[in-house]
């Protein structure tokens, strides 16, 4: 759910910003030939091993040396970013949901964030940006930050989450539905590209492992005949007309995960807005609720989505709400990104120590 405002007019000085990295339409381009890259010079003064091509989105990004002045524009792909330890290459982050991951901290604070939402495009070009990445779609699209093709005409090469464009609908300002359920395939395909940018190859990898343990270790020894009893639900935000999750975005990674079952599995939009009485109707066994700090949308908070939950008299008789069975995670958990972990781990944990009624 990501939120975008309108563009604002290019300074003109902003115009002036001259490239050093080109995004272009065809193919070409060395491939990353690991990290020792990053530093290495060839006999005309240019990086070893650049320049390289990432395929992103249907496009070929081209990248003529490694980016020492990034501009991430979503939490999810920053997270990505401080892990692979580029903090010192990067000029600017935007758009916080949710309190920073555990261990980030250091990294992020040699960061500076430019905005809590979406930045202006001249706010980005402030930062002499000499690439640009986002989590979705909208942020570099119409009605967002700014779209590719302008950033491409400065001659600052751009990237998007893969797992945004493998939605069926990319229509921007729409949360998409997906044909195809999401996997963490995609979310590790993220951190090797942008390993692969900077060409800290070496380090992506590293990264993959960590989150490929964490979730064999989250997932070993669940008991598929108890979980698979259990139904699950997750509301990302909004109490008017809430945002639910379908069958197939990251949640639907933190389901089958665990062998549980969405309720709303038989939708295949990334995010529908679904009404109370019907909420109420399927009535799951446990509340997966988003934690969020943003303040665009009612209930945002965790304790402001349980408030409502326990005093609307539609919900206040579900069975989670009287039990209490609530688990809450960080937007970015349910979105997809390195923190998707992170939910697998904490609805793991929740199922663990839940006994179905027979």
């Amino acid at each position: 759910m990501p939120i975008a405002r309108p563009l604002r007019p290019v300074a003109l000085s902003a115009l002036l910003l001259a490239g050093a990295l080109s995004l272009t339409a065809c193919g070409g381009g060395g491939q990353g030939q690991g990290e020792a890259a990053a530093t290495g010079k060839g006999a005309k003064g240019e990086a070893a091993g650049y320049p390289r091509t990432v395929e992103n989105c249907g496009q070929q990004v081209r990248i003529d040396a490694p980016p020492s002045r990034a501009v991430s524009l979503n939490q999810g792909t920053t997270e990505i970013m401080l892990s692979l330890g580029l903090a010192d290459r990067m000029a600017g982050t935007a758009t916080w949901t949710d309190p920073l991951m555990k261990g980030l901290e250091k990294a992020n604070a040699e960061v500076p964030r430019i905005a809590e939402n979406n930045p202006s495009f001249e706010k980005v070009l402030d930062t002499e940006p000499d690439f640009v990445a986002s989590s979705f779609l909208s942020t570099l699209g119409k009605g967002g930050v700014a779209t590719r093709e302008q950033f491409e005409k400065l001659g600052v090469p751009t990237y998007i989450s893969p797992a945004d464009c493998t939605k069926n609908d990319k229509t921007v300002g729409t949360d998409g539905a997906r044909s195809t359920p999401l996997a963490m395939e995609s979310i590790y395909g993220e951190v090797r590209d942008l390993a692969e940018v900077f060409g800290v190859e070496e380090r992506g990898e590293k990264v993959v492992a960590g989150l490929e343990a964490r979730m064999a270790k989250a997932t070993a020894g669940l008991d598929a005949a108890k979980t698979g009893k259990v139904t699950l639900l997750y509301w990302f935000a909004n109490s008017d007309s809430p945002y639910m999750a379908g069958c197939c975005g990251a949640p639907g990674i933190i389901t089958d995960a665990v062998g549980a079952k969405n309720v709303f599995d038989d939708t295949h939009d990334e995010w529908p807005q679904i009404n109370w009485e019907t909420v109420a109707d399927r009535d799951p066994d446990f509340l997966v609720i988003g934690d969020l700090t943003r303040k665009s949308q009612t209930a945002e908070t965790a304790a402001k989505k349980i408030q409502f939950l326990e005093s609307n008299p539609v919900t206040k008789e579900m069975d989670a709400v009287r039990n209490k069975r609530y688990v809450l995670l960080s937007g970015q958990a349910m979105n997809p990104s390195i923190r998707t972990v992170e939910g697998v781990e904490k609805v793991a944990a929740a199922l663990r120590s839940y006994a179905p009624a027979k």
